[in-house]
């Protein structure tokens, strides 16, 4: 007879009172409960999420009685997360190009001194970020509000430092400064409120943030704004389309027809040293043609997408004791401190 396996987070109960600022939490096998709220635990992911903003796909999965979570309210883009979640779905793998974008997202952030932190991810998607902290930090702490968070959990499987949540960023039921360091890259510029509001919230939850906002061009040539206002036109028109054999189709298609030949025209400028100035080179002129597809899916199918110059995040000062922006790709990525 096959061993029974054992819940997760049966040994992380520590952990797990620290982060929900709880006097007491009990580990079930298809549920956690703090302080008498019940979450259920799908796949050793924690559901923080109200059942009326479950995804589809776990609406079907879920038995445990659900009496955690406050009633759901506030602004939320269940269309959002429906993309994200077939995105992250449909582009699961940690590639070898991530961990090079992982160290241009932390430049700013000695990860020598986190071991013995506890580190935030919100907006985990597939967890490629923490997949490169996961041997840094004491603890990593994963939220998304998508069914990619199940994809996030396979690929820290081998990692037993990780708490798994499905949660929205804005309804937390976390204690305040529960996390030495969160970081949120490409996340908030997608939620349907101000993203430098949401910024400002989640100073609650830690002393240190590590944000990046898509930049509004305000460091590149007025003709970039101008192909952006057309490409903003076209990305509202393709969000609305649902059948994933169509945004299939239409991703290799503004790969293939867009991406790669802007990419090639800047290398070839580079030749003169004027690559910078042909729209997509800098950042993509590295890239596998997999990593460019999986970010045309998210730039052209998410409805949500929010711009920030270098002014306006500059002007979180007001909530934080200080904010360094990084001057290196991406623009603009961000650390604020208090």
């Amino acid at each position: 007879m096959p061993e029974e396996k054992k819940p997760y987070y049966l040994d992380k109960t520590a952990s797990l009172r620290d982060v929900f600022g709880a006097a007491e939490v009990r580990v079930e096998a298809d549920r956690v409960i703090a302080d008498g709220r019940a979450y259920p635990v799908v796949d050793d992911v924690i559901i923080l999420l109200q059942p009326e903003r479950w995804p589809e796909g776990l609406k079907e999965r879920v038995t445990a009685t659900v009496s955690g979570a406050a009633a759901a309210g506030g602004a939320f883009a269940g269309d959002i997360q429906f993309t994200f979640g077939q995105e992250w779905q449909k582009y699961p793998e940690i590639l070898p190009g991530h961990e090079d974008e992982f160290k241009l997202y932390f430049d700013l952030v000695d990860t020598g001194k986190l071991a013995q932190a506890r580190v935030c991810d919100l907006g985990c998607g597939i967890g490629r970020w923490s997949y490169f902290l996961k041997d840094k930090a004491r603890e990593l702490v994963l939220l998304d509000f998508s069914e990619a968070i199940f994809v996030a959990r396979r690929n820290l499987a081998g990692a037993n430092n990780c708490l798994f949540f499905m949660g929205d960023i804005k309804e937390l039921p976390f204690r305040a400064n529960f996390a030495d360091l969160v970081f949120s890259l490409g996340v908030l510029h997608h939620l349907p409120t101000d993203a430098l509001d949401e910024v400002r919230a989640l100073a609650k939850y830690s002393k240190k943030l590590l944000i990046f906002l898509y930049y509004s061009l305000d460091n590149r040539p007025y003709i970039w704004r101008a192909i952006l206002a057309g490409v903003t036109l076209v990305r509202s028109a393709l969000s609305a389309i649902k059948s994933e054999w169509a945004r299939s189709v239409l991703t290799g298609a503004i790969t293939w027809l867009v991406y790669l030949p802007l990419i090639g025209a800047g290398m070839f400028m580079q030749l003169f040293k004027l690559g910078k100035y042909v729209p997509l080179y800098d950042f993509y002129h590295d890239k596998t043609v997999k990593r460019i597809k999986q970010d045309v899916y998210d730039r052209f199918f998410t409805r949500i997408e929010h711009r920030y110059s270098r002014k306006e995040i500059a002007g979180l000062k007001d909530t934080f004791r200080e904010v360094t922006i990084s001057e290196q790709l991406p623009y603009w990525h961000f650390i604020c401190g208090n």
